[in-house]
């Protein structure tokens, strides 16, 4: 699972929405365990991944890059 986290920050074009998101099911399915939550968890499974999107959002937008941004192409 952790193999197809891909780094997000200091890309060109922006992480999406989409991308970030993703990430952070990544993130909730690794520490609870679940690739897919019973029905009984899926209502906080799913809220810890909006939460998380939201907190790595904010992260991504407020980290200062020393580089010049690589493109989404080149790995």
């Amino acid at each position: 699972m952790c193999r197809s986290i891909k780094i997000l920050r200091n890309i060109e074009p922006q992480a999406s929405d989409t991308e970030v998101r993703e990430a952070a099911k990544q993130f909730v399915r690794k520490i609870s365990g679940y690739r897919h939550p019973s029905q009984a968890n899926t209502e906080v499974f799913e809220k810890a991944v909006d939460d998380i999107s939201v907190i790595s959002r904010r992260l991504l937008g407020s980290l200062v890059n020393r580089v010049p941004a690589a493109s989404k192409n080149t790995g």
